[in-house]
């Protein structure tokens, strides 16, 4: 199945899964081997699908943030594009804005629907690039458009090629694709997008998003959940070179982080996320978990800085966003032990329980005490208040007898802030004022 075949759609109605149950994941035996680009990139849509799920930005908080990425970036060429809604005023005004900060990186680009008037507004705003939404499964072609195939196929092509003529990049944003016909509908569109992209020289991109977060990384599994598939056809079957291969996941199976990890692993150049994770229902791929796993996956950041993300948290916190205790990389608990005996080992050698240093990503290491602290949990709060002792000394029991005490009657149920436990410790010793 090469390019240049012409290869044909078919009109025969695919609707993989087995609702109202979740879809079932098939493996058809075939595999596909890892085939990771030399060069990796991210792109941001914090202010598209991120502010769908969580908050109307001002104008004021798209100017910071995108300065956040912008310095998460750091010159690297690595965070390449942001992409925009264009619709109202408020959109507008927020893209004049941003582009008038003249950073080079991430790149201001649109987004918008298969249709030529929204093709005319990303031009009419100066822009040369977009994202194009193209659905591609039977389950949004005939229930949410009531159309055809072919009819969708034209409708989609005569977008394309009104924003290839007039010199507009495409980022083919193929809706959906987890639960589309590949062979059938999916390749056959790819081919005569890509056909059409040579014939004006502009570049393209074509966008995988795992709509629902039915995807899986397994190179076994069959399609067209099958992330490892799915990308290895992008590069072998139509023959597109791993920039022009960009991956958009969805964590409703827990499945995002892994999955856009398996996109880069097995060919895909490019992963799209947003600022935390924050998207349509269980959210998209977090940039910051892109950004270490490209640190995992290079060996390096290769120019990009990583301690900003401890800023971006920062920011969120500030406008009113929960970052929930247990979130990987930047939650509160993500660097912390409150197990006495891994409190004794990491104080010995963070790396025992740490398999990164925290302050990469401008966090802490964090003890936490609570009623599994033990006596090395007490002694490291007590040196935190300024008293040199160790783990066996007299004052040490005491405060351990105390909480555990308090742990065993429910009078706390949580680990404890050192602020509680300076005011456990005022008690104890007579001051209530503590």
């Amino acid at each position: 199945m090469l390019r240049g075949e012409g290869l044909e759609f078919s009109e025969v109605e695919f609707r993989p899964g087995n609702w109202p149950m979740p879809p079932r994941l098939l493996f058809d035996g075939i595999n596909v081997e890892p085939d990771t680009p030399s060069e990796l990139y991210i792109t941001d849509t914090t202010f598209r699908d991120g502010q769908q799920a969580f908050y109307a930005y001002g104008v004021e908080d798209v100017e910071s943030l995108f300065r956040l990425l912008s310095e998460l970036d750091n010159g690297s060429g690595r965070v390449v594009r942001s992409e925009f809604f264009l619709y109202t005023e408020r959109d507008r005004r927020i893209v004049r804005a941003v582009r008038g900060l003249g950073f080079k990186y991430p790149k201001v680009i649109g987004w918008g629907r298969a249709r030529v008037e929204d093709v005319r507004l990303v031009r009419d705003n100066g822009l040369d690039e977009m994202v194009m939404l193209m659905s591609v499964s039977d389950i949004h072609i005939k229930a949410k458009f009531n159309t055809t195939r072919h009819r969708a196929a034209e409708k989609y092509l005569e977008a394309a090629e009104e924003a290839l003529r007039s010199g507009v990049a495409l980022r083919c944003s193929l809706e959906d694709v987890t639960r589309a016909d590949v062979v059938g509908f999916v390749l056959p569109l790819v081919d005569r997008l890509v056909r059409l992209s040579e014939r004006y020289g502009v570049p393209m991109v074509i966008k995988l998003p795992d709509t629902t977060g039915v995807g899986v990384p397994y190179p076994t599994a069959a399609l067209p959940y099958s992330i490892p598939k799915l990308v290895w056809l992008m590069r072998h079957a139509l023959k597109l070179p791993s920039n022009a291969v960009e991956f958009h996941g969805h964590g409703d199976y827990h499945m995002a982080v892994a999955n856009a990890v398996a996109a880069w692993v097995y060919g895909a150049g490019v992963n799209n996320g947003t600022l935390l994770g924050i998207g349509e229902r269980a959210g998209n791929v977090p940039i910051e978990a892109l950004v270490v796993w490209y640190g995992r996956l290079r060996g390096s950041f290769d120019g990009m800085e990583p301690r900003v993300i401890a800023k971006v948290v920062e920011y969120f916190r500030r406008i009113g966003y929960n970052v929930p205790r247990h979130q990987p990389i930047v939650g509160g608990n993500a660097y912390a032990t409150a197990a006495g005996i891994h409190i004794d080992a990491q104080l010995k050698d963070p790396e025992t329980y740490l398999s990164m240093d925290p302050s990469i990503v401008g966090m802490r290491q964090v003890v936490l005490i609570g009623p599994y602290a033990g006596k090395a949990g007490v002694a490291h709060a007590l040196r935190r208040v300024g008293l040199n002792v160790g783990k066996g000394d007299g004052e040490v029991e005491r405060v351990y007898r105390e909480l555990v005490r308090l742990y065993d009657e429910g009078v706390l149920r949580e680990p404890i802030s050192e602020e509680e436990f300076l005011r456990i410790l005022g008690s104890l010793n007579g001051d209530d004022s503590k």
